[in-house]
């Protein structure tokens, strides 16, 4: 039997998801660059700014995300007093924190 790894959906617009999927793939490409850089012995710092470049862009990816979750499941579920959302919320987070 297949885990399920997410208990909720959400239909995403056109736009939304052009933006996210095209900030993944730039992402994916920063990734595969270090791992070139890796297998061709670059020097540590160069490598080192590349992963700060990357984790800069995972941040604002999650920006991104974390800002269209509270406009809309957020806004939304809390218009139809799903007051428990704002407990999800706040544990996302404290993840995000970390």
């Amino acid at each position: 039997m297949e885990k399920e790894c997410c208990r909720k959906t959400k239909e995403r617009s056109q736009e939304e998801l052009k933006k996210l999927t095209n900030r993944l793939n730039r992402i994916e490409g920063q990734i595969r660059g270090i791992r070139g850089m890796v297998e061709k012995n670059a020097y540590c710092t160069d490598i080192l700014v590349q992963v700060s470049a990357v984790t800069s862009a995972l941040n604002s990816f999650n920006k991104e995300l974390l800002a269209n979750h509270i406009k809309t499941c957020v806004a939304a579920d809390i218009r139809n007093g799903k007051d428990e959302t704002i407990d999800e919320l706040l544990i996302t987070l404290q993840k995000l924190m970390k």
